[in-house]
């Protein structure tokens, strides 16, 4: 009986790792692709920034940028401050 409750209990664990690793990665390639930088600045008005330590190096700004690594990318950040489409 308890051969049978630790198989069953192993095989219970496996398939609920199993399913639940799909889950984060179909979480992670639901990204929002921008056309452009109006496109970007309607949702995220200070742009994109890659993480939260990122200094601004064009100037002032009005806004302060979204911190998001998927969503900044290197085309949309002309002034190469990885902070994309900053106002």
């Amino acid at each position: 009986m308890k051969r049978i409750f630790a198989i069953l209990l192993s095989f219970g664990l496996v398939l609920g790792l199993s399913f639940g690793a799909n889950d984060v990665a179909s979480a992670k390639t639901k990204v929002k692709t921008y056309k452009n930088c109006t496109a970007l600045n309607k949702d995220y008005k200070g742009g994109v920034a890659r993480t939260s330590s990122v200094k601004n190096k064009g100037g002032k700004t009005k806004y302060k940028p979204h911190v998001s690594k998927a969503l900044a990318n290197k085309k949309s950040d002309r002034d190469k401050d990885f902070i994309a489409c900053e106002k």
